[in-house]
């Protein structure tokens, strides 16, 4: 991801960017479960924090330090690091999910590999990204070009192709302006 918008808006990302858990979201990740969450690409550490209570613990994995610096003061673990390359043990995690940040990889590719070689069989990956047929979604796609992001948006059927390739088991569903990719590991 690129770190520098993200340190400049960390502050902020909290009240900007609310999330609020509901029941749709635990019951795509098939929670509770035993084991461990990776929430990948996490930032703040806001839906962490939701979720904590619903697994064995979560881990926040980012590389914008000043966006990790809130998952921090909210006790969890924070690890920096690219999600394209975990520092994690194959099979680590029971489940993994990302929201709105596999658009701002530097590789989708390597990306997906990575969630899918940490996740343990019989886990789930949920990856929750803008629905980029959405006019709204292409123009917040326009404006993060415009301001250097690097943003990448791929539809729910290029997201669940990387995937598949792997070995998973995926879903797409469109809910609203978004696109959920659930990926089960075999």
């Amino acid at each position: 991801m690129s770190n520098e918008h993200f340190n400049l808006i960390a502050r902020f990302y909290d009240e900007a960017a609310q999330f609020t858990l509901d029941e749709s979201l635990l019951r795509a990740l098939e929670l509770p479960a035993d084991g461990l969450l990776l929430d990948a690409g996490g930032g703040t550490g806001r839906v962490a924090a939701a979720l904590r209570g619903h697994v064995a613990g979560v881990v926040v994995a980012d590389v914008s330090s000043g966006m990790m610096k809130y998952a921090r003061a909210k006790n969890l673990a924070c690890v920096y690091a690219p999600v394209e390359m975990l520092p994690f043990a194959s099979v680590t995690f029971a489940r993994v999910f990302m929201l709105d940040a596999f658009h701002h990889v530097h590789s989708q590719e390597w990306t997906a590999s990575e969630l899918f070689r940490v996740l343990a069989p019989g886990g789930v990956l949920l990856v929750v990204e803008p629905d980029i047929h959405k006019f709204a979604v292409k123009l917040i796609a326009l404006g993060e070009k415009l301001l250097l992001m690097r943003s990448r948006f791929l539809d729910g059927a290029q997201i669940a192709a990387l995937f598949s390739a792997a070995g998973g088991e995926v879903q797409v569903e469109y809910r609203q302006a978004n696109v959920w990719v659930k990926v089960k590991k075999r």
